[in-house]
């Protein structure tokens, strides 16, 4: 048994010599690489560029471009969420903002975010941060069913740790009521 499989090798291992002798591979030329001014149509006349030499590409920005995510007049700008008291129901208001940053995030598989669960003062801090949670929950689950994936989304609760209005009535406790959503780089 041991004598066939030694047999057996010693053939392949001749079978693959034999296939490697064959006389010195001539070299294909390279492809031709065409430089085309930014802006250009296709199929409008090119210069080609000289073997060896390296594509130019313009990777910056146009000068005076936003962020989508800065930009005033895009609603990705618009980052917070807000509910009403005891719910973490994502209000119909609030679906075309989520919307839309879920699209940004399949855009853009790279990024990442934190959405952050707030409530008012008035609960206890163990049911606060609980609600904080279901709260960001909430938006990180319309985030992965409108096509965002698991690891770009981040949930987490501040409870009541973070309020955006210091008073005690219900024009300020609204303001606190809220989910935020950061983008890697901001938190």
């Amino acid at each position: 048994m041991r004598t066939a499989r030694i047999a057996c090798l010693t053939l392949a291992l001749g079978t693959m010599l034999a296939a490697c002798s064959g006389g010195p591979v001539s070299e294909q030329s390279p492809a031709g690489v065409e430089e085309r001014q930014p802006g250009a149509q296709p199929g409008a006349q090119t210069q080609p560029v000289k073997p060896g030499a390296v594509a130019r590409v313009d990777l910056t920005t146009k000068p005076g471009a936003r962020s989508p995510l800065t930009d005033p007049n895009n609603i990705l700008s618009r980052r917070s969420i807000f509910y009403d008291y005891d719910s973490y129901d994502v209000k119909d208001q609030y679906k075309d903002l989520v919307e839309a940053h879920a699209r940004y995030l399949r855009d853009n598989p790279r990024s990442k975010m934190l959405i952050q669960g707030n409530t008012d003062e008035r609960g206890s801090r163990e049911y606060n941060v609980s609600l904080g949670q279901r709260r960001s929950d909430s938006v990180k689950k319309m985030l992965l069913l409108l096509g965002a994936k698991e690891e770009q989304v981040e949930s987490v609760s501040l409870g009541e740790e973070k309020p955006r209005s210091e008073g005690h009535d219900e024009q300020a406790w609204s303001q606190n009521r809220r989910s935020d959503i950061l983008y890697q780089g901001e938190y």
